[in-house]
């Protein structure tokens, strides 16, 4: 199996564009800049959409872990492909113990899970209850992805508003979560500001990308601004 990971190596390593290496290493800290090989986005996504036709690709994904970020980013685009809910979510949680940033969760959004919506609902709420950084990071965003429009319940953010976590990643995805919520749900989001649900970091982050947003009135973000914690 190793081998199709060092012909996979290869392949992205001839991809590699050091400047864009030197500048996206900066964005993930946690990741040794020498396991950053320098792959652009999209030319990796078009890269993983003819390689995960291929029975090299089902392969590769039983080779973890992984040595490099871009690898990990490979194998999340692979799964994105899977056209079988069931064999998508087994390779997804089988998948996200190895998942070590923020980019390679956020960049992982399987195509299935819009039409599994409420099966993929069930998994969410264990996910969310993990011990794992990024088990729980990807929880919250595919209840930002999944559930904020004609599916919302005031049950999905009371549930991430429940989640207590030292981790930078896991407070950032919760203060984007309720500054997302806030812009398409704004009056029933608003109490858990006003309330302050969240701890003073985090609540004070999801105003701060709140007020950035172009999607909230500026009255709005006016009042939000006074909903502050000193």
């Amino acid at each position: 199996m190793r081998n199709i990971e060092n012909k996979v190596v290869e392949s992205l390593f001839s991809m590699q564009d050091l400047e864009y290496k030197r500048f996206h290493a900066k964005l993930i800290p946690n990741v040794d800049e020498e396991l950053v090989i320098g792959v652009r986005t999209p030319a990796l996504r078009k890269f993983a959409k003819d390689f995960a036709k291929t029975d090299e690709a089902k392969e590769f994904i039983q080779t973890l872990p992984h040595k490099y970020y871009e690898e990990n980013n490979l194998h999340g685009f692979i799964l994105e492909q899977i056209k079988d809910y069931d064999e998508c979510i087994a390779e997804v949680e089988r998948f996200l113990p190895y998942v070590d940033n923020w980019a390679t969760c956020d960049l992982m959004s399987p195509k299935i899970f819009q039409k599994n919506r409420v099966r993929l609902l069930e998994k969410i709420k264990v996910w969310i209850k993990s011990d794992d950084t990024y088990t729980i990071r990807f929880a919250i965003e595919m209840l930002m992805k999944y559930f904020l429009d004609d599916t919302f319940d005031m049950v999905y953010p009371k549930m991430v508003s429940e989640v207590k976590s030292d981790e930078y990643y896991v407070n950032m995805m919760i203060a984007w979560y309720f500054a997302t919520a806030l812009a398409k749900q704004y009056d029933w989001i608003l109490p858990f500001i006003e309330n302050k649900k969240l701890d003073k970091w985090t609540h004070n982050k999801a105003i701060q990308k709140a007020v950035e947003s172009r999607r909230i009135a500026q009255e709005q973000k006016d009042y939000l601004r006074t909903l502050k914690m000193k």
